[in-house]
């Protein structure tokens, strides 16, 4: 006799009692990744809101946007204080570039006391706090060996900050120079050239336009340095930005000097910092 199977009610389940639960539903992964920018957005607009709620805009005018004070600072601000401050940075890049380009070249030499030497001095001044070095300069080597050091202030502080960033740009030029393909060396020498002719006029002008935009940062990076001179005691016609905003700051006791001086900065190195992005667009264009 054929067994019949009871015709299922309206409502009832076609999944028999002891069958599990269907699985969920999983977001796709471009999903979960609009989920995420959103929360992003929403954390961002609730700091906002939170900080536009809890600021006292008008205790922040009064401390840092006073325009009688902003007045006072110019052109005194650009004239001494910018002046300067790009006089310090241009005197310690090209002495910093011309000793990183030596010690680059001895950390490279088949002579190991070179190598020793380059390697000795970049790990040293490396590891040391720019502000140290520009105090050993400044009053260090002046009593240690009884000689004053030439220039006056723009020698101290060229000095000073250019031993720091040698350190620093003797690891990039090395870098470029060994990035240069090695054949352009043994081809140079298979045309007659000297291997030192060969690096000079082959090599090394081809490594300065690997490492441009490393550079430029460590000339940015030297721009702010600069701010760490007021410890070898400026003068009047001395100043950089930051000690200029500083004395001014003193003076009245207000926080619009120091606003002035950081648009300053910021009016010199952001084309700087364009720059960069500029000539790194353009090398991976051509890579």
């Amino acid at each position: 006799m054929t067994h019949v199977e009871p015709s299922q009610r309206p409502g009832e389940s076609t999944d028999s009692p002891g069958a599990p639960p269907p699985p969920k539903r999983r977001l796709t992964p471009r999903q979960r990744a609009r989920l995420f920018r959103g929360t992003l957005y929403a954390v961002l607009i609730l700091f906002v809101v939170a900080a536009a709620v809890v600021a006292d805009f008008a205790t922040i005018q009064r401390a840092f946007f006073n325009p009688d004070i902003a007045a006072r600072m110019w052109p005194a601000v650009l004239t001494e204080g910018a002046r300067n401050t790009v006089v310090y940075t241009a005197t310690s890049f090209a002495f910093g570039l011309t000793l990183g380009l030596v010690l680059a070249l001895m950390k490279l030499s088949s002579v190991a006391p070179y190598r020793w030497i380059a390697t000795g001095y970049i790990e040293l001044f490396r590891g040391l706090p720019a502000l140290v070095t520009i105090i050993f300069v400044g009053f260090g080597i002046p009593i240690a060996f009884g000689v004053n050091i030439p220039g006056g202030f723009l020698g101290k502080a060229t000095l000073g900050l250019g031993l720091v960033a040698a350190a620093y740009m003797a690891e990039t030029i090395r870098a470029g120079i060994q990035a240069v393909p090695k054949g352009q060396m043994e081809a140079a020498r298979s045309l007659g050239m000297t291997r030192s002719w060969a690096m000079v006029s082959i090599v090394i002008p081809q490594a300065f336009r690997i490492i441009i935009p490393p550079l430029t940062n460590e000339l940015v990076l030297l721009i702010k340095d600069t701010s760490l001179l007021f410890v070898l005691g400026t003068t009047v016609g001395s100043k950089e930005l930051t000690k200029f905003g500083r004395d001014l700051m003193s003076s009245t006791f207000n926080g619009t000097p120091l606003l002035v001086i950081a648009l300053a900065y910021l009016a010199i190195t952001l084309p700087l910092t364009q720059l960069v992005a500029a000539l790194e667009r353009r090398q991976a264009r051509a890579r």
